[in-house]
């Protein structure tokens, strides 16, 4: 009652302008309401592994090693992948912030940093989810995805998820796929659909994979818009996801895909800000 009152007699320049006073800044409003990992737990899911990117420095060893190399990673890339360099992997703000940069670093004209959980995360079936904002710029190769965790790796045999890959001249444009013996990109076979996320480099979205013994399912945001299940008699060949994969999240710089169209290099660096990683798994 007492807010009517004072809404009736207070002039309406001047009641707009105490009301905006009370608001937060826009900025803040973007990232109002921080999802916490019980809110969100899928119903039939309990967590079993996450990083929520508190604190600053390095990524936190006891849940991310690296690969290193500067070898093209069969895809003719142009970065070499350090380790432990908190000019291109660190923790600042609440994010991980994944940064490519135009330099020299042994015979390589750029860096970058490719961060890997295996053995210090693997599953089996699941849900993955990783809040992130893309970058952008032409030569920008961003990647959430999964590998086999088999050592030797045997490439595609042992499997690899795709939650999540975008390619700087496509912008906004982001794309899911799978790769199998059976179903690869080398073959020109893999299994693969994309999705306009508009915002996808100004703001955050979850990226998010469920993989059942049956099925894996690929969203944005809730919306599932990539689907590959278990063929009957497909055999290992065409479903190795009966063992574990582990999660890797990288920029790459141009390649084979990502540099389809050259690299800018005015738009570098690159830098791939997440949030937060969280895996759930059913319970018994």
């Amino acid at each position: 009652m007492t807010m009517r009152r004072a809404q009736a007699t207070l002039p309406i320049p001047i009641l707009l302008a105490s009301i905006a006073a009370l608001l937060p800044p826009a900025a803040a409003c973007e990232d109002q309401g921080r999802p916490t990992a019980p809110d969100q737990t899928p119903a039939g899911y309990h967590l079993v592994w996450a990083d929520e990117f508190d604190g600053g420095g390095a990524p936190n060893p006891m849940r991310w090693s690296y690969d290193v190399g500067g070898g093209g990673w069969g895809n003719n890339e142009l970065q070499f992948y350090t380790a432990d360099r908190r000019e291109n992997a660190r923790v600042d703000g609440g994010y991980l912030v994944i940064e490519a940069r135009r330099e020299p670093w042994e015979g390589r004209d750029y860096t970058s940093a490719r961060l890997v959980t295996k053995g210090k995360g693997d599953w089996t079936y699941g849900r993955i989810e990783v809040r992130a904002q893309l970058p952008s710029g032409r030569g920008s190769w961003p990647a959430i995805w999964t590998l086999g965790s088999t050592t030797p790796l045997t490439w595609p045999d042992d499997g690899e998820i795709d939650i999540m890959e975008h390619v700087g001249f496509d912008p906004g444009v982001v794309h899911a796929s799978i790769h199998t013996q059976r179903y690869n990109h080398v073959q020109g076979t893999q299994r693969t659909a994309q999705l306009s996320v508009p915002g996808a480099m100004s703001g955050f979205h979850v990226y998010a994979t469920e993989w059942t013994a049956d099925r894996i399912q690929t969203s944005v945001d809730g919306r599932v818009y990539f689907e590959f299940a278990r063929e009957p008699q497909g055999g290992h060949g065409a479903w190795p996801f009966d063992a574990p994969q582990h999660l890797l999240l990288n920029i790459a710089v141009g390649g084979s895909w990502g540099g389809q169209q050259g690299v800018d290099d005015g738009t570098l660096p690159y830098r791939l800000l997440v949030d937060y990683v969280r895996v759930y798994q059913k319970a018994p």
